[in-house]
């Protein structure tokens, strides 16, 4: 396997992916897995491949990452941020398009954590008058 030309992390929730780029025909692989295997649906599969899209490189690389924590929507959005991050230090000339996307941008949004006396972040147990 030839050495990648770029390694870079991208976070979204609790995920961590860390994709690895090389020259190829659009492979991408998951964990060891095919792509259509690790990401059943359409929608994850559209917001993986969204920055090779944008960059007008989908048949240009082969994409290997590994993915860790989180559930399959934040692994998705992770990995995203990954590639997009991938291609901006391969071709800092597609850095305005990728970001114009919205691509480059870290989603912070987390979970918010549970309160005491509460059934979740917010929901209140039933109230009950008598």
């Amino acid at each position: 396997m030839a050495t990648p030309l770029t390694q870079t992390t991208g976070r979204r929730k609790e995920a961590v992916a860390r994709a690895r780029l090389r020259p190829g025909t659009g492979q991408i692989t998951i964990n060891g897995r095919a792509f259509d295997v690790y990401f059943p649906t359409d929608a994850q599969r559209m917001v993986v491949a969204e920055p090779l899209r944008v960059a007008d490189a989908l048949e240009t690389y082969d994409v290997d990452a590994s993915i860790h924590g989180g559930g399959v929507s934040g692994q998705a959005g992770a990995l995203r941020m990954a590639i997009a991050r991938s291609l901006v230090e391969l071709d800092p000339e597609m850095r305005g398009s990728l970001k114009k996307a919205g691509l480059l941008t870290r989603d912070s949004r987390k979970k918010e954590s549970k309160k005491y006396g509460l059934k979740k972040a917010r929901k209140a147990p039933q109230f009950t008058k008598r």
